[in-house]
């Protein structure tokens, strides 16, 4: 009597699989970068010298998100510019906590999907 159980859980099973999207590195590489933005303006929250910059850039970013089309070349292109305005940060605290979220970027964008 449990194999018959088993069987009908494993035929729900397949349809839930059925159903999912199929995910793609640029999937995966999206939802990670993500999650990066989201822990950056964590810690842009409080005020510093050059936080309009990183605060212009995230809006940014973010509308970059909101597309569709996932092309890696803007993105390279957005992390030089993290780059760029980190270089241009006093505050050292907040330049190293930054150049942690800049690698974190560059590790996102390298993500791929996981193969069973």
């Amino acid at each position: 009597m449990e194999k018959v159980q088993s069987n009908a859980n494993s035929k729900k099973e397949g349809t839930k699989k059925e159903g999912r999207k199929v995910q793609t590195d640029a999937d995966v590489k999206k939802k990670a970068v993500k999650l990066v933005i989201s822990h950056l303006k964590k810690k842009i929250a409080k005020e510093f010298s050059g936080s309009e910059l990183v605060r212009q850039w995230v809006e940014e970013m973010e509308k970059l998100l909101e597309k569709e089309e996932f092309e890696l070349a803007e993105y390279m292109r957005m992390r030089r510019e993290l780059n760029d305005i980190i270089e241009r940060i006093m505050d050292e605290e907040m330049r190293f906590k930054l150049r942690d979220s800049w690698y974190s970027f560059g590790r996102a964008l390298d993500k791929k999907v996981k193969k069973y």
